[in-house]
């Protein structure tokens, strides 16, 4: 046990519902040792993972959290990265015992500079998806597609409100009661209006 992560190693297996044998990663973990060993059955993108939030609450400064491969610790790149930046502020150490992640072992410094290129592509996925996101919005709304929480009035209450207006018929105060909404929404409404 190195000096910097003193504490307990704790082992987390998880296998689909399909799947149904967690004993190959089971053996893995109890050969380290781990001092304890959480676990999930899970399977699907929404998923609960109650032995890996359990296993990352428990989780202390100088603690390892020890894992049989990646894939079995998250479900993307991004999930991964926020588990292990979830560790780092604990100052708790991840490691991966075998398969295409096992030069993850972030108690070494070869382990956290991979793990810095994976932060890094994932930051870069995710600029990429702010910036479709936010193209994909300015062309929805050059379209006319609204774009936020529902509006609260209809077009067709709006038209029927600036008649309303226009002909003195009714007060701003009167129309947003009328409508059920307050003056505002409705001035706001009607500022956005162009039918």
């Amino acid at each position: 046990m190195s000096a910097r992560y003193p504490g307990m190693k704790i082992g987390y297996a998880r296998v689909s519902t399909d799947e149904q044998n967690l004993s190959l990663q089971l053996h893995a973990l109890e050969k380290v040792p781990c001092d304890i060993i959480l676990t999930d059955k899970a399977s699907g993108a929404d998923a609960s993972r109650k032995g890996l939030r359990r296993a990352l609450r428990r989780i202390k400064a100088g603690d390892i959290l020890v894992v049989w491969k990646l894939d079995r610790l998250g479900r993307s790149l991004m999930d991964l990265v926020k588990i292990v930046e979830h560790l780092n502020q604990k100052r708790a150490g991840l490691r991966i015992l075998t398969g295409q992640g096992s030069m993850i072992d972030t108690t070494h410094s070869e382990g956290r500079l991979m793990f810095s290129l994976f932060a890094a592509l994932a930051e870069f996925e995710r600029e990429l998806i702010r910036e479709r996101t936010i193209a994909g919005m300015k062309a929805a709304r050059r379209r006319g597609v609204h774009i936020g929480r529902p509006r609260k009035l209809s077009p067709a209450q709006l038209h029927t409100a600036r008649r309303w207006i226009e002909r003195r018929a009714k007060t701003y105060k009167q129309a947003a009661d009328s409508l059920d909404v307050s003056v505002t929404t409705l001035r706001r409404g009607l500022d956005s209006f162009s039918g």
